[in-house]
Parts: C-alpha cells; structure tokens; sequence
C-alpha cells in the first residue's frame, strides 16, 4: 500500500514516502495494542454489569449469583498487568475513553454470543480454556464486527485493512501465554531484530529504484498484454516479488513466489493470484538464465536446480 501511496505522489519524494511507510507500520503496532485493550474494556463493561445488578432494589436470584468467569478469565487477568503492555498504552496513550460506544457494542454482542454462552456454562473452567475463549472472542467476534471496523478506518487512515493481520497476530501472541509467566508474559516486538526493519526499508527502497526494470521485465514476459492495461496493483505485486527476488540472497526464491502469490490474492483481484504466479514464473526463468538471480545460504533452500547438482 505504500508503493501504491507512492507511485500516486507527484512530487516523487522517496525519503517522505519511506518515512510514511515506517509509520504506518509503528500505526499498526499501536493497533496489536489497541485490540487487546479493547478486550479490557469489554471485560471491564462486564464486571459494571455485574455491580449494577447486585445494586437493584430487589435483585433476581441471577442477579445475587453471577457468573463470573469471564470477568475472573486468567488470561485476561494476566494481560492486566502484563508490564511490556501496560508501558506502550501508557507511553502511546491508546485509550477507547472517546469511542466508547464500542466496547458497549461488542459486550451486547458477546453476550448473545453462542459460543460465549458455551464458555460460560462449561463445567470445566480454567487456563487453556480461558485462553481458547478468549482467542475466539478476538479472532470470531472482534474481527467480524463491522461496528469495529467502521471505527479503526475513521481513527487512522492505516487501519483500513489491517484488522484481519492483527487479530492474527494476537492469536499467537496469547497462544504462547503461560500461567507461569504471570506479568512477563511476551508480547510481539515490532520488528525480529534490526535486520527484520532494515529488510523493509531497503525492499521499498529498491522497489522504487528498479522499478523501471521490473516494468521492462513484466512487459517483456506479458503475452498480450501491454504493462499500462495491467492492473496497477498487480504491477506493484511483481514489482516488490522480483526485487526481493534479486537483492536478497538469503531468502529462497520459492518463498518469495508463494509470498507475493498470497498477497496478490489479498490486495488484487480475484483472478491476479493466478495471472501473477505465471508472469513471475516467466520472469524468474529469464532472469535465471541469465545468471541474475545469486543465493546463497538459506537462500538456496528449494531451488531444485541446486538440489539438482
């Protein structure tokens, strides 16, 4: 979406665009944060509940013996006072406090929830149960919300789209979730290490730069087409497939391909998974044979030509 962004600047500024493209990506951390902390507020909305109930002037016999297992779930216990979480709210200041109509939203929606209702019937309660609840509220219920979605896009620009990763995301960060960890459970970084972000910048960088010889190269390899009745986003598919292909040696060919494949079927349209494998398919022959593509390493991991040798 970036090189969309940039391929759309007039002023062809690749230093503001790489700038742009970094803080959408720290934007999208914000959202890792942001999702779980909904998950507090939902709880905490529950627990007001709770309290209001037991307030009643004549309170009903459900009313004086809640059921509190989702408000008591441990691994929402955990995320509480988990001490990496509670530092980037504090310092980034992410709160719902202005939007929420939300949480009360999802709350009345959880509540009628069949799958909440099994959770909270369940005879047998504890801390994978808790945890297998608690990924199916984020990854089923938050993640189908349009309530939500609608919000995220109109707080930031750099949520349209981005929901569907993160809930991911969450999942495996709670999938890793010990009862033992307590408040030290680990939450995922930004990036792996200073490799991993240093890899985005320079992909985005060379991207821009080669473009004109990856336009050469997809034209040269499209039967029927010219490069200006192709997709634009297609065009950018490739354009980011074959430069990794070419400026990183370490990273498999293949894995590149089923990559870029996976995320033409996400971005483009339904037909361009299949119409972009088989370009970069032509492409990379090409390239290959004239001796352009150099791996090394984990680079050569699936290339049967080595395994050949």
């Amino acid at each position: 979406m970036a090189l969309y962004a940039f391929n759309r600047r007039e002023d062809g500024n690749l230093a503001q665009a790489e700038t742009e493209l970094m803080f959408s990506i720290g934007k999208t951390y914000d959202l890792y944060h942001y999702l779980l902390l909904l998950v507090l507020e939902v709880a905490d909305i529950a627990s007001e509940k709770i309290d209001q109930a037991l307030q009643k002037r004549m309170p009903t016999k459900e009313d004086l013996n809640p059921q509190k297992w989702f408000i008591d779930n441990l691994v929402i216990n955990q995320l509480r006072k988990n001490a990496a979480f509670n530092k980037y709210i504090s310092s980034k200041k992410l709160s719902w406090v202005n939007y929420s109509h939300i949480p009360r939203l999802l709350y009345n929606k959880m509540v009628t929830w069949d799958v909440y209702d099994e959770y909270m019937q369940a005879e047998i309660h504890n801390y994978q149960a808790d945890k297998k609840f608690l990924i199916k509220l984020i990854t089923d219920l938050f993640a189908n919300s349009e309530d939500l979605q609608s919000n995220l896009e109109e707080q930031s620009i750099f949520w349209n789209d981005d929901m569907e990763y993160i809930s991911s995301m969450v999942e495996k960060t709670l999938k890793k979730f010990k009862t033992e960890s307590g408040e030290n459970n680990l939450l995922m970084p930004l990036y792996k290490n200073e490799e991993d972000e240093e890899f985005v910048k320079i992909l985005f960088r060379k991207a821009i730069l080669n473009s004109k010889k990856c336009s050469e190269l997809i034209d040269k390899n499209t039967t029927n087409w010219e490069v200006d009745r192709i997709a634009l986003m297609d065009i950018l598919v490739m354009q980011l497939a074959v430069t990794e292909v070419l400026e990183f040696p370490e990273i498999p060919v293949k894995v590149t391909l089923n990559e870029y494949i996976e995320i033409a079927k996400y971005y483009c349209t339904s037909k361009s998974s299949t119409f972009v494998n088989g370009i970069l398919d032509n492409i990379v022959k090409e390239i290959r044979d004239e001796g352009l593509i150099n791996k090394f390493g984990r680079g050569l991991i699936g290339d049967t030509l080595i395994d050949q040798e």
